[in-house]
């Protein structure tokens, strides 16, 4: 299993951006082995600047973080932000990306951070600006009624578990009718998640609601989840790819970090 090792955090130094670097800071801990890269997104002609500036607040926050024994450094691009994102996570093989989100109350809207997930073909947690606390006890894990598309992205799932001694709830959220929790699928789902998650595993929880995205929330809100994690499923080559809706919804409206795993 690959452990996470390098963590890209897209950074302005806007409130957002903060509590991203803040979340990551927290996820890396005292541990050694993680590196994180803070990118910038310029478009002036002279980055050099921008920088110092980046340097002057990787020092300012090594020295508010004593606790942080990993590697901070900055990079500052010009270009489009999703792009630049998308090409640094490929050239150093970034384990994960951490991005901060106001989100939108507009389904139609297309954020950053919305657009970052769907395009982005390896694990990120997109961040609320409204995050205070960092804490990872409580992680549920989102399943539809398909079979899991590629089950070795569980394995990212699985570090973090491990990571924070934290237990994975399942939840299936039944919009419609059928025979839930017993089909081949859900059989088959069941034998992976024990598989792959081990004993981080608490249980699978089945919910009626017609409105899928609403049964998360409320799961969430009523048994106090930490993290909330996706398998999206626009990437998908062994079933029919989706247009990745709920995602999006989910990335808008989420009050709490958000991991899509892909």
């Amino acid at each position: 299993m690959k452990d996470i090792t390098k963590i890209i955090v897209p950074f302005d130094v806007s409130t957002t951006t903060e509590s991203a670097l803040q979340y990551a800071i927290s996820f890396a801990g005292d541990d050694q082995s993680i590196q994180i890269l803070l990118i910038h997104t310029s478009k002036s002609s002279d980055n050099s600047a921008i920088q110092k500036e980046l340097e002057v607040r990787i020092a300012e926050i090594k020295k508010d973080n004593p606790y942080f024994r990993g590697i901070l450094n900055s990079v500052v691009k010009s270009g489009e932000l999703i792009e630049n994102i998308l090409e640094t996570q490929k050239e150093q093989q970034a384990d994960l990306i951490i991005m901060g989100t106001k989100g939108s109350e507009d389904d139609s809207a297309m954020t950053n951070t919305s657009k970052l997930v769907l395009e982005a073909d390896c694990p990120v947690i997109a961040i609320p600006e409204s995050t205070k606390e960092f804490r990872i006890k409580k992680i549920a894990l989102v399943l539809g009624q398909n079979e899991i598309d590629d089950a070795t992205v569980l394995e990212t799932l699985l570090d973090i578990a491990r990571r924070f001694h934290a237990q994975v709830h399942v939840l299936t959220i039944c919009n419609e009718e059928g025979c839930y929790g017993y089909t081949p699928a859900d059989e088959k789902n069941e034998n992976t998640i024990g598989y792959y998650l081990e004993n981080f595993y608490s249980h699978h929880t089945f919910q009626e609601n017609t409105d899928i995205e609403k049964g998360i929330f409320e799961y969430i809100n009523d048994k106090e989840i930490d993290l909330l994690a996706i398998l999206p499923r626009n990437h998908a080559k062994k079933n029919e790819p989706s247009e990745g809706r709920l995602t999006k919804l989910l990335t808008l409206h989420t009050e709490i970090p958000l991991l899509a795993i892909d």
